[in-house]
């Protein structure tokens, strides 16, 4: 086998160039694998670090909303303030939140999610550039709006100064969360009536009044993640369609290696070799590309989530996985030469 592999490392540096282009061919089809698992792993981070900062222990939403933060179902105001006096609950605070609205400014207009909040209650964010919101016709922006501290915006009618920007405060898909004092959102969506969308709470409701319903963080992202179901299925599935362009990838350079190899073969097996180590041979050569392929596309991952506009999360899990993947992609690959290694003729080393 030691000679086998001597063999092998020979025709590899031989035909480096070739072996090259599939390397970087494989690669890149790997690493936008690598990033279609950062896209579905992106939806979760995002609605966890939105919903968690909030920084409630509880949620009480419509019954009608199937516990998702982005299906705007209104109750009164006043059933706040009734939540906050059920025994368990140390604090409730209203949300107003109202899904892709169009925030426009001088750059144009901007896809955005609003979310009213009472000055200095729960959801109510901190800043981490500019100030804090204070008072009415005020805004404070995820920064990935890219509308600066300062700037002046418009929400429906209603003109907002950018008092601060946040960070990690998307939905959907990457849809900045914007947040406005709560009477304001009520003016933008509600008609100025006192109605919310959610009432959060510290500490934890015994009982809310009819019509409601009171979920964890938890129960909330997964509600509210269901909402992209459609889309998680299609890039799951682009996924595996990636990982199959890139075994169709190895596959073509060790095929032709093996068309080009066919006399090797036959002057190995005329001194011995068997059709088992001929095979050794090519899936070795696939495993080494695929290996080196998944290398390239773990570096080169880490700089191409700037294409995407949404979060981008590439879990842990998949960088694990991923070299296994490409083993069995370069197992896999070298089935498609296996005719050509087993088949090989020794007396074709001695003719024409």
């Amino acid at each position: 086998m030691a000679p086998m592999l001597v063999v092998t490392l020979a025709d590899l540096t031989y035909r480096f160039r070739q072996f090259l282009i599939a390397v970087l061919g494989a690669g890149v089809v790997f690493a936008l694998a690598l990033l279609m698992a950062g896209l579905v792993n992106g939806f979760t981070t995002e609605t966890a670090q939105t919903v968690g900062g909030v920084g409630a222990d509880r949620w009480v939403l419509t019954v009608g909303s199937n516990g998702r933060i982005a299906a705007v179902g209104v109750f009164p105001e006043a059933d706040v303030a009734r939540i906050a006096r059920m025994p368990g609950v140390r604090r409730s605070d209203p949300l107003v939140i109202l899904p892709t609205q169009v925030l426009r400014t001088t750059g144009g207009d901007i896809t955005v999610n609003v979310v009213g909040v009472r000055v200095g209650g729960l959801g109510d964010p901190q800043a981490t550039a500019g100030g804090d919101l204070t008072g009415n016709d005020q805004v404070v922006v995820d920064v990935r709006s890219g509308v600066a501290v300062g700037s002046h915006v418009l929400l429906g009618s209603t003109r907002f100064r950018v008092v601060g920007q946040v960070e990690n405060r998307t939905l959907l898909a990457g849809t900045p969360m914007v947040y406005v004092p709560i009477g304001d959102a009520q003016r933008l969506a509600l008609g100025g009536r006192p109605l919310v969308t959610a009432a959060v709470t510290t500490g934890v409701p015994t009982s809310v009044p009819p019509g409601l319903r009171v979920l964890t963080n938890q129960a909330v992202e997964q509600s509210t993640l269901a909402a992209l179901g459609p889309a998680v299925s299609s890039i799951n599935n682009t996924k595996l369609l990636m990982w199959a362009i890139s075994g169709i990838i190895v596959a073509a350079l060790v095929y032709v290696s093996a068309l080009q190899r066919v006399r090797d073969f036959a002057v190995l097996k005329a001194l011995g070799s068997s059709s088992m180590a001929l095979f050794f041979s090519l899936a070795l050569q696939a495993i080494l590309v695929a290996l080196a392929a998944a290398l390239f596309a773990m570096i080169a991952s880490q700089f191409m989530d700037g294409l995407f506009q949404q979060p981008v999360s590439i879990p842990t899990g998949a960088f694990v996985a991923l070299p296994v993947v490409a083993v069995a992609v370069g197992l896999l690959a070298s089935l498609v030469a296996l005719r050509q290694a087993t088949g090989a003729d020794p007396a074709a080393a001695f003719g024409g």
